[in-house]
């Protein structure tokens, strides 16, 4: 078999999700035997003080038989994440390029009224 027909044979499904300097690929893949796996690949972009860039892969190798049990503890691991911090990504705030997309109460009820009279 050739390899292009091996990789189509191999790539069943994928979906991809950009996440600032992340990528993370969602694959599911094919066995020898035919039988389907995932893989979820992180792709992560580092940038040189010259201006050339790198990537950085990882991969995780996810078989039918440990679904079940990856699912729940990605669910109650998720879950705890939200249950103690909430929604809200602190970090962002961390950022040199960071800009706030929303406004406080306070923020948008406080405002000086100025009379056209007054300019």
């Amino acid at each position: 078999m050739r390899d292009n027909e091996m990789l189509e044979k191999e790539e069943i499904f994928s979906k991809v999700l950009r996440a600032g300097r992340r990528t993370y690929f969602f694959d599911v893949r094919s066995t020898k035997a035919d039988d389907y796996y995932i893989t979820i690949t992180e792709s992560k972009k580092f940038t040189e003080e010259d201006g050339s860039f790198h990537f950085k892969k990882h991969k995780i190798y996810l078989y039918k038989e440990d679904f079940g049990a990856f699912r729940e503890i990605l669910d109650e691991m998720t879950q705890f994440v939200v249950d103690h911090k909430g929604e809200e990504v602190i970090s962002e705030r961390h950022q040199k390029d960071f800009k706030k997309e929303y406004q406080s109460e306070d923020e948008v009820s406080s405002f000086t009224d100025i009379s056209f009279d007054d300019i």
